[in-house]
């Protein structure tokens, strides 16, 4: 198990250190709303939640227990609270990225209701309600674990409790939360993603013929162009979100359908499973380089904040001079 456990080090100290810059960059740059994208509102929430994962999961959870074993944060209660954060955080992160996809479906798809529903109060109704519902479903879960050792009376580590495994109410709670986190967003990404790429090629196709029809006109169609950058991101993210979590679906697939328990797993379903796990953590990373790639105007945005430091400080040497 070496090998793995020192490549699971690797990988996670890797997305501790990209992970909080790049989305506290992201936060940073979009919160100032000059990028030109009507799906700001989205766009931070996923960062904020992406961050917190980084931050809950990878550095207070995994990278604390290789490199401070033993701490503070491995007392029950406190490992059980970061526990809940990381459920919470992690269910976030994917419904954000649902709540950001039907928003963009509704605003390529839907024009009538595009007015109405892709506004930034709808937008904060929308992400605050998903908070607090996700929130609350995972208040159970606080129940399910117990201390793993009693040192001196201090209650150490977090394990789940026997009737986890085995009591109905828990088996089928277990599988409601795997439904809701990630297998029903995985199917709705899809559907959503399969209906907007069908609408915008028979829009698209209406809109050549009555273009050639009306004027005759060859040139490019800046409606069109709109569509197709907004289309771009979606899927970037979209498809992201897919590849990175798609390892981890398939193990829980496996899982349910085998009863198989994760501690009796062989050497190489062990592996597959870390594999996806850090994947997972991965997709926390991405969406800043998606935006940097796709994003011309987030591209200036960084350029200025990245510059604005310098330009402050030799304004400021320029005044004492003067």
């Amino acid at each position: 198990m070496f090998p793995i456990q020192h490549a699971k080090k690797i990988c996670y100290t890797f997305i501790a250190v990209i992970g909080v810059p790049v989305n506290l960059v992201a936060i940073m740059v979009l919160s100032r709303g000059k990028c030109g994208l009507s799906t700001t509102r989205y766009l931070v929430a996923m960062a904020a939640a992406d961050l917190l994962v980084v931050i809950t999961d990878v550095i207070l959870w995994k990278i604390c227990w290789y490199y401070f074993p033993g701490s503070f944060l491995d007392i029950t209660p406190v490992c059980t609270v970061m526990y809940l954060l990381t459920r919470v955080a992690t269910d976030c992160s994917v419904w954000f990225t649902v709540t950001f996809t039907f928003d963009r479906f509704v605003a390529i798809c839907w024009q009538k209701l595009k007015t109405k529903y892709c506004t930034g109060r709808t937008a904060a109704v929308v992400l605050a309600t998903s908070c607090i519902l996700l929130s609350a479903k995972n208040i159970p879960f606080y129940f399910t674990l117990e201390p793993g050792y009693i040192i001196d009376n201090v209650h150490w580590y977090c394990v789940p409790i026997p009737a986890y495994y085995t009591e109905p109410r828990w088996v089928g709670f277990v599988w409601f939360d795997t439904v809701l986190t990630p297998l029903l967003p995985f199917a709705v990404i899809l559907l959503l993603n399969a209906l907007t790429v069908r609408h915008i090629l028979v829009a698209s196709q209406v809109r050549k013929r009555l273009r050639c029809e009306s004027k005759g006109e060859k040139g490019s169609d800046p409606e069109m162009e709109s569509r197709r950058k907004s289309v771009i991101l979606l899927f970037t993210i979209s498809g992201s979100f897919i590849l990175l979590w798609l390892v981890i679906v398939i193990d829980l697939f496996y899982y349910r359908i085998t009863g198989i328990n994760p501690s009796d797993y062989s050497d190489s379903l062990y592996q597959f499973t870390q594999v996806g796990f850090i994947l997972r953590n991965l997709s926390c990373c991405t969406n800043t380089f998606i935006y940097g790639v796709n994003q011309s105007k987030f591209r200036e945005q960084l350029k200025s904040a990245m510059k604005y430091p310098v330009t402050s400080i030799v304004q400021l040497i320029n005044k004492q001079n003067d």
